[in-house]
């Protein structure tokens, strides 16, 4: 299989962290190397993808958390026995856990705080953006587990770019117009980069964060979107692990 691995996580041998492709065990149209139950995708399939990929990652002794994901802002506080719910956001502060996103053209925002050895996961849509879910986790992260701005790095994977996300006017009028282009006519919305701005605005240096620059949209022939696919889009899985 064809994963992206960051490179801002190569200093801490403790992390693993991938984001997943279209590509991977000869898996065909429509779902490709699908990850996600919720899309259609024959189940059998989508655990034999999950367990490849977890067995590929060395994850099978870990708990790999997942989420109901909701576009909401709600940050959940994730233990080794913690069942999957209503979130779009986790934070865990356990060794032996890794936390799951899964997307097909949101922005997904992975952080490691390695000081406190903390890792979160965040799932950022247009919805998360405007609620700012990605800022509440990361005061969360201060407040509740004394994180600082120069020990966190961070990984934003790929999403769909602003050249490709046309939205309307209701979803425009909620966002600041340095997020918005307007171009012959069509108003498109830059969701990655409000979400590095609320990094940038934590104060966490800019070489400490990297953003992907694949768009998921463009690159039909790696990546899911569910914008150009639609119903019969798989999902990436993006994943960051704490040893």
């Amino acid at each position: 299989m064809f994963l992206l691995k960051p490179y801002i996580f190569n200093n801490f041998p403790e992390i693993t962290c991938c984001f997943t492709t279209k590509i991977g065990l000869e898996r065909k149209s429509p779902y490709f190397f699908n990850i996600s139950f919720a899309v259609g995708d024959d189940e059998k399939i989508v655990r034999e993808n999950r367990s490849a990929l977890f067995s590929s990652l060395k994850l099978e002794k870990l708990t790999v958390h997942f989420q109901k994901q909701i576009h909401s802002d709600i940050v959940r506080i994730v233990k080794s026995d913690s069942i999957s719910e209503e979130s779009d956001a986790m934070i865990c502060s356990d060794t032996k856990n890794a936390l799951a996103i899964i997307a097909a053209d949101c922005t997904s925002i992975f952080v490691y705080d390695f000081k406190n050895k903390i890792i979160a996961a965040v799932h950022s849509g247009w919805r998360g953006t405007q609620k700012r879910i990605l800022e509440k986790t990361l005061k969360i992260l201060s407040d509740q587990f004394n994180s600082i701005n120069k020990d966190l790095y961070v990984y934003l994977g790929p999403s769909i770019s602003q050249e490709n996300y046309q939205v309307g006017e209701e979803v425009a009028e909620l966002f600041e117009k340095k997020y918005l282009a307007d171009i012959e006519g069509k108003i498109y919305l830059d969701v990655a980069g409000a979400n590095y701005d609320m990094l940038l605005d934590f104060g966490i240096p800019e070489n400490q964060i990297q953003k992907s620059s694949i768009c998921t949209y463009e690159m039909k022939e790696i990546m899911h979107s569910y914008r150009r696919d639609g119903e019969k889009s798989g999902r990436s899985l993006g994943v960051i692990a704490l040893r």
